[in-house]
């Protein structure tokens, strides 16, 4: 069993994720049970079972839910189409996306209409790429790997941009638009990168705290990208890395060797997740316990419209 537990920070919920699950929290509180929810909330089991046990339903498309009712728009955005569909149905929608997605969508948005082919960069079936492309799917291309960049069909328009999902690999997103912009060097980007401040930061975190142990648990869930994302950096590093959903996914044989354990959670795991793995340790004689302080966050954002 290791000897200590360091505690990677920042971890754990961002602004746009306690935002989104405040929304849907405050909703409940107003009005009871049920306040639709359209797609998982946030990428995460716990949050998700907890709020369905206090009556939220979670449903995968605005058609599923009562004309008239509630719905509440996950922190990941959606097409535009979905919004219509909504209103057609007089649903009362409240848009929990994060700003920051809502963000990239402007950019797609505006890129598109100056007549550019758009390049996205992201992960292929990621709602917050099916959102985005949803602006101007017959402008947008889907771009994952640097691998692909070189075997993208030539633009049909003279102009061409990127824009990003918000929660890649900062490295790996960085060396896409290197082959993007060595393919097509007149190629222009949103003025402020995509990635959003919660995803680098983390993964600065994770690359700081690396230098300090023998293995590293991100606490998050499967499809969860900013947790995943986490596991990579670190394996990247040489560093052996497990993603769990909690305590009960971790396997002791991971331990072997290891004296010093670092813990760090995705950006849609709530605290209550990481003092649960912690006590698990705890409970297994691990005493020392203590925080790799990296970057302060003080970013909040403020409530959706018909919530505050």
């Amino acid at each position: 069993m290791p000897r200590r537990l360091l505690l990677a920070r920042p971890r754990g919920y961002c602004a746009g994720v306690e935002r989104a699950v405040d929304t849907v929290e405050r909703l409940l509180e107003r009005h009871g049970a049920p306040v639709y929810v359209r797609k998982q909330i946030v990428h995460n089991l716990h949050v998700v079972r907890r709020l369905e046990e206090r009556g939220a339903v979670f449903v995968e498309s605005e058609d599923e839910v009562p004309a008239g009712a509630t719905v509440v728009l996950s922190a990941h955005g959606v097409a535009p189409e979905v919004h219509r569909n909504a209103a057609l149905r007089s649903l009362n929608t409240v848009d929990a996306t994060c700003p920051l997605v809502t963000k990239v969508h402007r950019e797609a948005r505006r890129f598109a209409q100056e007549g550019n082919t758009v390049y996205l960069i992201g992960h292929a079936g990621h709602e917050e790429v099916v959102g985005t492309m949803g602006e101007a799917p017959e402008a947008i291309v889907l771009v994952q790997t640097v691998e692909e960049v070189p075997a993208l069909a030539e633009p049909a328009t003279a102009g061409v941009a990127y824009v990003t999902q918000t929660t890649l690999s900062v490295d790996e997103t960085n060396a896409v638009i290197a082959a993007l912009r060595a393919r097509f060097p007149h190629i222009v980007g949103p003025p402020k990168e995509d990635i959003c401040y919660a995803t680098t930061n983390r993964q600065a975190a994770v690359k700081s705290l690396a230098a300090e142990v023998d293995l590293m648990l991100v606490i998050g869930s499967a499809n969860s990208s900013n947790s995943n994302r986490l596991v990579d950096v670190t394996r990247a590093l040489g560093v052996p890395a497990y993603l769990i959903d909690d305590e009960g996914d971790i396997d002791e044989v991971w331990l072997d060797g290891a004296e010093t354990v670092g813990i760090t959670s995705g950006a849609s795991a709530p605290e209550w997740l990481v003092e649960r793995v912690v006590d698990w340790f705890r409970e297994r004689g691990v005493a020392e316990v203590a925080e790799h302080d990296v970057i302060d966050e003080d970013v909040h954002f403020v409530l959706p419209p018909g919530v505050r």
